[in-house]
């Protein structure tokens, strides 16, 4: 049994080819079964005698084990295109209910096993739920191209986000920066909210400085929004 690096809210240990967790929703174990014959997604393989969920371990890279692979544009397209994947397979599921698609609503480099360098499955499906495809594409955004006072070359951040909306082959990009500007907005205050009520995991996220850190991310979003407005304003080229 190994303890395996990043699950800061949830320890997770790896026991063989499985990998044993604290239990996510039902939601989300129908989900992945939904999912099985799909290799973007562990299979949900039951519980233990600890009531911990049992999955199926994915062999690759995990950026908290090594370096995060660069994010160059060929690296978002694949991911954009590996969320499109998922999307359209759960598109007009019963578990998608009224709304367009299942949600992973976490998707970021942490949550994702590479190989070679190339992005192949999404891990930590916990708050999976019905949505929007809008709202992952925006999450992709944020995270994969790290927007934020760390970004170096914000025009080229703008071309990444085009590359993402283009992956994935989002017709209607008019809502995207508003929606990038929307989880971030709600991140930093969730943490905030949480820390204040007492959650042990968004107090320790708190004192880290994470909700200051999305704050600002946030704040320099919507400094260089314009940018991103003329990038996606562009005529999507026919990647699908």
């Amino acid at each position: 049994m190994s303890e395996l690096p990043g699950g800061y809210v949830n320890a997770v240990v790896r026991i063989g080819d499985t990998v044993r967790r604290t239990r996510a929703p039902a939601f989300v174990h129908d989900l992945l079964r939904f999912l099985e014959g799909w290799p973007g997604a562990p299979r949900y393989l039951g519980d233990d005698e600890q009531g911990r969920e049992i999955l199926s371990y994915l062999d690759g890279q995990v950026p908290w084990q090594r370096p995060v692979p660069a994010f160059v544009q060929a690296t978002v397209l694949a991911v954009a295109r590996l969320v499109r994947e998922f999307h359209d397979l759960t598109a007009g599921s019963a578990l998608a209910g009224d709304d367009e698609v299942v949600c992973h609503n976490d998707l970021s480099p942490k949550n994702t096993v590479y190989r070679g360098g190339r992005p192949v499955a999404f891990i930590d499906w916990d708050i999976a739920a019905p949505g929007q495809r809008i709202h992952d594409v925006a999450h992709v955004c944020w995270q994969y191209v790290d927007l934020g006072p760390g970004v170096a070359d914000p025009a080229g951040a703008a071309r990444l986000v085009r590359a993402v909306a283009d992956g994935y082959g989002l017709a209607d990009r008019s809502e995207l920066v508003d929606t990038i500007l929307w989880w971030q907005d709600r991140c930093w205050r969730g943490i905030e909210a949480a820390a204040e009520a007492g959650m042990p995991a968004m107090v320790r996220l708190r004192e880290l400085g994470a909700a200051r850190e999305v704050r600002e991310a946030y704040e320099w979003t919507a400094t260089h929004r314009e940018l991103f407005d003329v990038a996606l304003s562009v005529t999507p080229d026919a990647c699908h």
